[in-house]
C-alpha cells in the first residue's frame, strides 16, 4: 500500500489492525489485541525497555502461531510504519527454527536471510559463552 492510499491522519498500524479485525476470527483478534496493546502503548509513549521482543515466552504457550505471527507483524508495522513486513522462518542448526520479521525485499533475498541466520548463530554462541562464564562465577544464567 502506498502512502497516498492511507486515510488522512491514519497510521499504518491502525490500517493493519482494521484489516486484521475483518480477516481474523473474533476471539483470535481479541487475543491478538491483548498481546499487542501494551506494546503499542509503550511504543507510543516511547517507554520500551529493550529492542528485542519475544512472543515465545512461557506465559504465551497457549497463543496460536498465527496470532503470534500477526502480533509480530502488528508490532513491526508500528515500529517501521511499513505494511510490507513478513514473517520468515529460518532453520538454524544451533537453535532450531527461528521466526523473524523483515521487510518483503529482505524476505525474498536468500543472501540477506543467510546474513540474518549468521547473526542469530553468532548471538547464540555469545549467549552460551556468557551463560558459561556466569555459571562458573556463581552468577545468574538467565540471559
Amino acid at each position: 500500500m502506498n502512502e497516498p492510499e492511507l486515510p488522512p491522519e491514519g497510521r499504518p498500524v491502525d490500517v493493519y489492525l482494521d484489516l486484521l479485525r475483518i480477516r481474523m476470527d473474533t476471539e483470535d483478534y481479541r487475543l491478538l489485541l491483548s498481546v499487542v496493546e501494551p506494546v503499542l502503548r509503550a511504543i507510543e509513549e516511547q517507554t520500551l525497555p529493550a529492542l528485542d521482543f519475544a512472543l515465545d515466552d512461557t506465559r504465551d504457550e497457549a497463543l496460536p502461531q498465527e496470532v503470534r505471527d500477526e502480533a509480530a507483524l502488528v508490532i513491526a508495522t508500528a515500529v517501521t510504519g511499513r505494511l510490507d513486513n513478513e514473517v520468515v522462518e529460518l532453520n538454524i542448526d544451533e537453535t532450531g527454527p527461528v521466526r523473524v520479521v523483515t521487510d518483503a525485499a529482505t524476505a525474498s533475498d536468500p543472501v540477506r536471510l543467510g546474513e540474518i541466520a549468521d547473526y542469530i548463530r553468532e548471538r547464540q554462541r555469545t549467549n552460551d559463552e556468557l551463560r558459561g562464564i556466569a555459571e562458573v562465577s556463581g552468577l545468574p544464567t538467565d540471559i
